[in-house]
């Protein structure tokens, strides 16, 4: 085994913010679970990572109850869980140390969200070297907000302005950043194919 699952923020604490409901797929802890029974199958380490705030007082704060899984997934016993304070899952985590450990060379991500922490942990694993894997519907955001839209701007506000970059176009953009130069892309659909038993 020299490939490893890294699940990246799929946690509560993006259900319980307003912004919830303009995520680009409800069911995204769904895809991710396909992907860690892909795995599990394949004998690949499965690795979590949650994103945590301590002291900040909001849903990414320890203290609130939110920084947990969400309902739908299950950890199994011996898959690390680590905590990280910076968007990419390697700065301020063990995991490259984990991973070296454990000799693995590829990696495969997915999470929450797509551009933010998921491409962000891509372009440094690729950096250091791992053959990544970014399965692009098992990662899911959030429209944006226009840079010089109010910070206290509603959900039904952000939505009507005309300079919010929609969920899609963002996912798109991810796609065609990293494609070729950080990470292969690939759908959860296309890795079950690969993985299902030749007739």
């Amino acid at each position: 085994m020299n490939r490893a699952l890294i699940v990246i923020d799929v946690q509560e604490s993006f259900r319980a913010r307003p912004l919830w409901e303009t995520i680009s797929d409800l069911k995204i802890a769904h895809q991710v679970g396909r992907l860690v029974r892909l795995a599990r199958q394949a004998g690949d380490l499965v690795v979590w990572v949650l994103h945590s705030e301590p002291g900040s007082g909001d849903v990414f704060d320890p203290a609130l109850g939110h920084v947990r899984l969400m309902e739908e997934l299950d950890r199994q016993d011996g898959e690390p869980m680590l905590h990280k304070t910076s968007h990419n899952a390697f700065t301020t985590t063990s995991l490259q140390q984990l991973l070296t450990q454990r000799g693995i060379q590829e990696l495969t991500v997915c999470g929450i969200r797509t551009e933010q922490c998921v491409e962000t942990t891509t372009r440094v694993a690729s950096d250091l070297g791992y053959r990544v894997t970014f399965v692009i519907d098992a990662t899911a955001t959030n429209p944006i907000p226009h840079r010089d839209a109010p910070a206290d701007l509603s959900v039904a506000d952000m939505l009507a302005d005309p300079r919010t970059l929609s969920a899609e176009e963002i996912i798109g953009r991810t796609e065609y950043a990293l494609a070729g130069r950080f990470a292969t892309i690939a759908t959860v659909e296309q890795l079950e194919a690969a993985a299902a038993p030749k007739a």
